[in-house]
């Protein structure tokens, strides 16, 4: 009996060694850091819904994890087996096991800039927003009809043209449509700050003629010294009430019909839409584009100059005039023995 029990203790003494030299070296293999890819970085793509099982799997054929036994025994040590969130995750560095899946369990996700050039329609964003990998362009499109984030801005808003800021934004990818159209609405709402909305009140605008006329500024020159020129030429139109004759509402007024192929015919002056401003004076009934800060800072305060006319020198720059026979004679120079040349 006594040699029994020597024995019975001996076995539970080599059990309890092998288990306290199995349980070290899981430690040691969950513990220690591992790189098993050759690229400068790795990415690994969590789709939501995906079990603990599978994110292991991606984690390790990705070479962030060095095999199965090193990833349960992280989700063992650190309790976060129900924790791991989806998403895109960058690697650079050697981590261990433990580090990797509290990285997920933290939702430490990837974000990727995407960028929105001042000047772009809802449609054009939309196809970026598809180029880039984000989601779909009918997606985007869709979330830019929720007027819902301007309300209290323009009540006659049919959508956010004009509203979508123009800005580098840092997103993961996956960000739905309309969470990016909430935060390119909310950076607006930084860049419109109260100074500029107490000149609008100041002179009598509202937002939406506002943002409406840095539109036309905005897609009329890049350069920033014309800016505040180019507003003032429109606002001198306006007092007078002159017709704004501004080809970029033509061009807006074209592809909302589905017509514009890149050029602006004569016949095309006198497509009949409201965003025609050749053909119906005042300003288009909305924006025409996004407008980035200058030009709504400088459709509230334009240049002090007489200008009613420009052309463009076919240089990024423009030619202003105050009257018509000015304006002709730089029509001739730049426009038609420009292209004679």
């Amino acid at each position: 009996m006594r040699k029994a029990l020597v024995g019975l203790g001996l076995v539970v003494a080599i059990v309890a060694a092998a288990a306290v030299i199995t349980g070290t070296v899981f430690w040691q293999r969950a513990s220690e850091r591992y790189r098993g890819y050759t690229a400068a970085e790795q990415f690994v793509e969590i789709p939501p819904g995906t079990g603990a099982a599978e994110i292991g799997r991606r984690l390790i054929e990705g070479g962030i994890i060095r095999d199965e036994m090193a990833f349960r025994t992280a989700l063992w040590r650190t309790g976060r087996a129900r924790s791991l969130k989806a998403g895109e995750y960058r690697f650079a560095e050697p981590l261990t096991a433990l580090e990797a899946v509290e990285t997920l369990a933290r939702g430490k996700v990837h974000a990727r800039p995407i960028t929105f050039p001042e000047g772009l329609t809802i449609p054009e964003m939309a196809a970026l927003y598809e180029s880039r990998g984000f989601g779909s362009a009918p997606d985007f499109i869709e979330a830019a009809r929720n007027v819902s984030l301007i309300a209290d801005l323009d009540v006659r808003a049919g959508d956010l043209e004009g509203y979508l800021f123009p800005e580098t934004y840092a997103l993961p990818r996956g960000t739905p449509a309309p969470r990016l159209a909430a935060l390119m609405v909310d950076q607006f709402r930084v860049a419109y700050a109260e100074a500029l909305q107490r000149s609008a009140e100041e002179q009598g605008l509202t937002m939406r003629q506002v943002v409406t006329l840095a539109s036309l500024v905005e897609k009329e020159t890049g350069r920033a010294d014309e800016r505040p020129i180019v507003a003032a030429v429109y606002r001198n139109r306006l007092r007078i009430g002159m017709g704004l004759q501004a080809d970029p509402t033509v061009i807006y007024a074209l592809q909302e019909a589905g017509r514009y192929d890149g050029n602006i015919r004569r016949q095309d002056l006198q497509i009949d839409s409201p965003y025609n401003t050749y053909r119906y004076r005042g300003l288009p009934p909305g924006p025409i584009a996004a407008p980035g800060k200058a030009s709504l800072e400088a459709a509230l305060t334009p240049a002090d100059v007489p200008y009613l006319y420009f052309v463009s020198r076919n240089d990024g720059s423009h030619a202003f005039a105050e009257t018509l026979a000015a304006h002709n004679r730089n029509v001739r120079e730049f426009q038609i023995l420009y292209f004679r040349r």
